[in-house]
């Protein structure tokens, strides 16, 4: 169990992973563990999925903010799914003061251009509404505070989201002046700084963590500070370490001895055939133990911070996420 802290003095979280790995609950999680530390909290998306409605299962969120949840701490948490049309045209309203030209070019398709046909344009307008959210205070001047404590962004999967949070780098380039230069060259800033960091979400499974170890490569040679490994869905020993024992070794006779002796003496049905099939799958059992060991060792040689989710068997029924919020915070995470 690792007990150092990833989130020290952060304020945007990236939650990344390979799909299928459950990015999206570890979002969820993470941004509840936050809020029961009495923070304000934003939990956003970009990918048009309504992940998180789902995840907490409530309607599905709009591009403003809206309250998921309020924690007996004081602490409250608001989800957001970022949409780029609309961010598109907030930003032309913001920047150029198009006002009714905004909805004149919507109404042209020049809206659904940039959104969807134009590289690069996309990125940009998704991750400027998750920076605009995070640089936001409430006040003024020296009484002015942030309007979050944190923000937890949904990211883009581990295989693409080095170019996502990059994209405004490229963009700099192009436009060297004005105000889309300035923007982005401040997001840039921002997904580059100490109150950033990127975690990455695997299962121990060969696939998911060489994805997750090429991203985290990709993402430091690019710049971006690399946070915690959360490794998902960890599933415990079920059987006891001498049986484990026997298993590795080989040594199945007595297993099958004492489970057939248990299985007759309650009246099942051909004990020989049922203990052959269960030790066939405590086999499989054990082999998915190694298999987890070794990926753990493969993730563990990378020196990173490292916080492990047990696998859930009733799914997110019955205060699930709040087991892996409480999960998140007894480790040390937040």
């Amino acid at each position: 169990m690792n007990t150092t802290t990833a989130g020290q003095g952060v304020r945007l979280h990236v939650v990344t992973g390979k799909g299928g790995t459950g990015k999206t609950t570890v979002a969820a999680a993470l941004g509840v563990a936050l809020a029961a530390q009495g923070k304000r909290v934003l939990l956003a998306e970009v990918e048009e999925r309504q992940g998180i409605s789902s995840t907490f299962d409530i309607a599905p969120l709009s591009t403003s903010e809206t309250l998921i949840l309020n924690d007996p701490s004081g602490g409250s948490l608001y989800g957001m799914s970022v949409e780029p049309k609309a961010a598109l045209l907030e930003y032309l309203h913001k920047f150029y003061k198009l006002g009714r030209a905004g909805s004149l070019l919507e109404k042209i398709g020049a809206v659904d251009f940039a959104t969807t046909i134009a590289p690069g344009v996309r990125d940009v307008l998704l991750i400027g509404k998750v920076y605009e959210a995070a640089g936001r205070t409430q006040g003024r001047g020296r009484k002015a505070v942030p309007a979050y404590d944190a923000v937890v962004l949904d990211a883009p999967p581990t295989g693409r989201v080095a170019r996502f949070l990059g994209v405004n780098t490229e963009v700099a380039e192009v436009a060297r002046v004005g105000p889309i230069k300035s923007q982005a060259d401040s997001i840039t800033a921002l997904l580059k700084s100490r109150i950033t960091a990127v975690h990455l979400v695997t299962l121990l499974e060969e696939m998911p963590v060489q994805e997750c170890l090429d991203a985290t490569q990709s993402l430091s040679e690019a710049g971006f500070p690399v946070g915690a490994i959360i490794v998902n869905q960890v599933r415990d020993p079920i059987l006891s370490e001498g049986d484990l024992t026997d298993l590795s070794d080989g040594i199945t006779s007595r297993l099958h001895t004492e489970i057939a002796a248990d299985l007759a003496s309650v009246g099942v049905a051909d004990p020989d055939r049922t203990t052959t099939v269960l030790l066939e799958e405590a086999q499989a059992h054990l082999e998915r133990l190694d298999l987890q060991a070794e990926q753990d060792q493969r993730i563990q040689e990378q020196g990173r911070l490292v916080y492990y989710l047990p696998q859930l068997p009733g799914g997110l029924e019955a205060g699930g996420l709040n087991v892996l919020a409480d999960e998140l915070h007894t480790q040390g995470m937040v």
